[in-house]
């Protein structure tokens, strides 16, 4: 898997918790870290989750704010 891959996925659960009763727990995203570490050594599972959690961008930068309507 690449890292757009990895970002996609990213997306997804992040998509899902946001917008779905049912949302991932702790310890299925951790599952997923796990596998995604398995299938690319270079992997940042510290980031990958800090993105899902919301607290950084895509590429580990500082997060977008939201423009005022």
């Amino acid at each position: 898997m690449s890292k757009k891959h990895f970002i996609a996925l990213a997306d997804a659960i992040r998509e899902h918790n946001q917008h779905t009763i049912g949302q991932f727990s702790v310890m299925q995203i951790n599952a997923l870290a796990d596998f995604c570490q398995s299938q690319n050594p270079h992997f940042m599972r510290e980031r990958w989750l800090s993105y899902i959690a919301g607290e950084c961008g895509k590429n580990g930068g500082a997060v977008k704010k939201q423009k005022a309507a």
